[in-house]
């Protein structure tokens, strides 16, 4: 079968990443047309945006897209491109595996972590207002003047929408990988309605799915009618909930014991970092945004500028993210093809980046495309 596949470069070092990226994929055999598509702080002075409409256009063709990294200035300046696409294209579930490969430097060797985070709504929906605006002014008489009046404010919206299917991302994510457990992760404790409503609608997709609960005095929910298509899909799949905080501590003693973990938006960024530490940093950690229609798979990681046509960083997280791509299209065999062949080259630590070497001096160390070049090479 072929595919016509938008292939974003972004900015940075995103060119060099995404060309190598690109000769692997090509390497495993899968007949992928790819249409080049440009976004980011490179064609602003053009364009006019980092985000021409020509990008969402071809994403909305040819429905899945490839992207190299992009540059988000800090505190100025343009959003997200990131956050854009995804609100455009409503790709509401950021997929993030977090799984160690012999070789990598790292105190933890038993972890293969799961994160499927919310990506369109709480803290991250955007909806902010400034010191001094009426605004504020009237959400501080609303608050019974229990916030500080020289404040800025930020609106978290939870709904019943985006946690129904962001868990029931999750459970299918698990489902289709045979994991053994699925967490929903909030801080219910403290937020009450918001993070409250999102462990209220986890319990009942978890209840669709027939899963088992972890607790017995964990009471699901009443069956939602919506949910028939659960179906008892999820039998033989554990349910269970970690308050953020404690979800930080339980994965850094003992990571082991969870597969998929759902959370809200927040709390799913600041955890996809923290596993991609687990497991050598996020050079190495893959991702996905997956929404009913779409899907742009990218690595976790930034543009990392000064790197800029050094040929020096590593490919590994575009690399594994082309891997979900292949996994997306259901070519299932080209991507256990590649991912063993990635795999063998951080086992044998030889034609690989400079920060996958013991010693980042190590004159030995490969640049990013002869690190492509070595996967390849396993590949034949």
């Amino acid at each position: 079968m072929s595919y016509k596949i938008t292939l974003i470069p972004g900015d940075g070092t995103g060119y060099e990443l995404t060309e190598a990226t690109r000769r692997v994929i090509d390497a495993t055999g899968v007949d992928i047309e790819w249409e080049v598509m440009d976004a980011g702080i490179d064609v602003m002075e053009k364009e006019g945006t980092p985000l021409p409409d020509a990008v969402l256009e071809s994403i909305r063709r040819n429905k899945v897209a490839l992207k190299g990294p992009i540059t988000t200035p800090i505190g100025k300046g343009f959003r997200s491109v990131n956050v854009a696409l995804r609100k455009e294209l409503d790709l509401y579930a950021c997929v993030r595996p977090c799984k160690y490969y012999e070789g990598i430097r790292s105190l933890y060797k038993n972890v293969d972590v799961t994160i499927i985070r919310e990506n369109t709504e709480d803290l991250y929906a955007g909806v902010e207002f400034d010191l001094g605006t009426p605004e504020v002014d009237e959400i501080i008489k609303m608050s019974g003047n229990k916030i500080r009046p020289d404040s800025a404010i930020s609106v978290k919206p939870i709904s019943v929408t985006g946690t129904r299917r962001i868990v029931k991302q999750a459970f299918e994510y698990a489902i289709a990988n045979g994991k053994k457990s699925v967490t929903a992760v909030a801080k219910a404790n403290i937020m009450k309605f918001t993070d409250g409503l999102f462990y209220k609608v986890a319990r009942e997709v978890a209840k669709a799915y027939g899963a088992t609960f972890e607790w017995p005095d964990l009471e699901p929910a009443e069956g939602d009618p919506t949910l028939a298509d659960c179906a008892g899909r999820g039998k033989g799949i554990v349910y269970n909930e970690r308050l953020v905080d404690n979800m930080c501590m339980q994965l850094v003693q003992k990571p082991e014991l969870y597969d998929v973990l759902a959370l809200p938006n927040l709390y799913g960024d600041i955890l996809s970092d923290l596993c991609a530490g687990l497991v050598g940093g996020l050079g190495v950690a893959p991702g996905a945004n997956i929404g009913e229609d779409y899907a742009v798979f990218e690595p976790t990681h930034g543009s990392a500028p000064k790197y800029k046509g050094l040929n020096k960083v590593n490919p590994t997280a575009m690399i594994l993210s082309g891997m979900l791509m292949l996994r997306y299209l259901g070519e299932n065999a080209a991507a256990d093809k590649l991912e063993k062949a990635v795999s063998e080259v951080i086992a044998e630590g030889k034609d690989v980046t400079y920060d996958m070497k013991p010693d980042r001096n190590d004159p030995t160390a490969v640049g990013t495309a002869e690190m492509a070049d070595a996967i390849i090479a396993k590949m034949k």
